[in-house]
């Protein structure tokens, strides 16, 4: 089925579970597939394939290799492996986002799918795997955003390089805009850990370019259609945007702060108490896009980002910190003393997110018992 046509004229199909380019005319690629990747100019096909099967939409490899996979994909499309490059996710094809920018006769178009709800990662994150180390390899995670971006100009080698750099700089900035976090360290992603991207450039344009950068109005048409199209395809497969992020447990989640670490920070704090994890769960999500909290957590994790990045030292964020619970006490009408803030020189981060935790506990609880008056 033809989705869309894109400036060059090249027709984007939605074929069995795949979205599939077909060139119209001579193309340079540069695509970081195994089938065919690296810098090209004799491909006719791209494609991204969903390879996930069953309600659990779990993937499922066709051969023991990537490149193998990617090629017996590339043949059930009906495809032609030698002139086909591609890549793969665990996204559905059916939330793709396209977003196009324009310019006097510059047209950039980004063709995203995306997921990091499971995979989302930064760049020197710990490692899953050795690749030498076969025998070692953890189970994969997957979770993709994978970008298509086909600029109508003509490129040399070097400048579809120089694209691929600000195609990646752009997906960053998308999830730092929406505040997404590392699913292995404290960190914000700038990723996941199986992204792929094919930039593709027009051979045929009589405009011939040879500056992507940041500096070009180039650059900042692919910036601008790129993460356009990445935050838009995280919304269509995850609800991920700025309300679903505007959440307490979203902000702290890169922190291990989770609905159930608060039941149990709950429980050791009022271990008499009655409440059900049930009854607990309902009244912190009543609480968890709180204007107050929200604004106060992202301030906390801030400090803590920073203090952790070396920016600030631990004496010029502790009265910061006091006061922002100070604040919250006071907001919430929360007797401060129940808030243990002697920081452990060797438990520092640990003691502050405990205390956030002892705070919320408070607050569960003072709400529990003024809904029972």
């Amino acid at each position: 089925m033809k989705i869309f046509v894109t400036s060059l004229g090249d027709v984007i199909y939605r074929e069995q579970k795949a979205l599939v380019i077909k060139f119209k005319g001579k193309r340079n690629v540069l695509s970081t597939s195994p089938l065919n990747g690296a810098y090209s100019e004799k491909l006719n096909y791209v494609y991204n394939y969903d390879g996930t099967q069953g309600p659990e939409r779990t993937y499922v490899f066709k051969e023991t290799t990537y490149k193998e996979h990617l090629k017996k994909i590339a043949e059930k499309l009906g495809l032609k492996p030698e002139f086909t490059s591609g890549i793969s996710t665990a996204a559905s094809i059916e939330n793709v986002s396209i977003k196009e920018e324009s310019y006097k006769g510059i047209t950039t178009t980004a063709i995203v799918t995306a997921g990091v709800g499971i995979n989302g990662g930064r760049a020197g994150d710990p490692a899953s795997f050795d690749e030498r180390d076969l025998l070692n390899i953890k189970k994969k995670k997957f979770g993709t955003i994978n970008t298509i971006l086909e600029i109508d100009v003509k490129l040399p080698p070097e400048a579809l390089t120089q694209a691929l750099v600000i195609c990646t700089e752009a997906k960053t900035a998308a999830l730092q805009e929406l505040m997404i976090g590392s699913k292995y360290s404290n960190d914000l992603a700038t990723g996941t850990g199986t992204d792929g991207n094919i930039i593709i450039s027009n051979l045929d344009s009589p405009i011939y370019l040879t500056n992507t950068g940041k500096h070009s109005k180039l650059g900042e048409l692919i910036g601008l259609s790129v993460k356009k199209a990445v935050k838009e395809a995280l919304y269509k497969q995850e609800n991920c945007d700025p309300d679903s992020q505007h959440s307490i447990l979203k902000r702290f989640e890169r922190y291990g702060i989770t609905e159930e670490s608060l039941w149990q920070k709950y429980k050791n704090v009022f271990n008499q108490d009655s409440m059900t994890k049930l009854d607990f769960i309902y009244h912190f999500q009543s609480i968890d896009k709180n204007n107050k909290l929200v604004t106060v957590s992202s301030l906390i994790i801030h400090l803590l980002d920073e203090y952790r990045w070396g920016l600030l030292g631990k004496t010029e964020i502790n009265e910061e910190i006091e006061m922002l619970f100070s604040t919250l006490a006071q907001s919430f009408d929360v007797n401060k003393e129940m808030l243990n803030l002697n920081l452990n020189k060797n438990s520092y981060i640990k003691d502050i997110l405990s205390n956030f935790e002892t705070f919320i506990s408070v607050l569960i609880r003072k709400k529990m018992i003024s809904m029972k008056i």
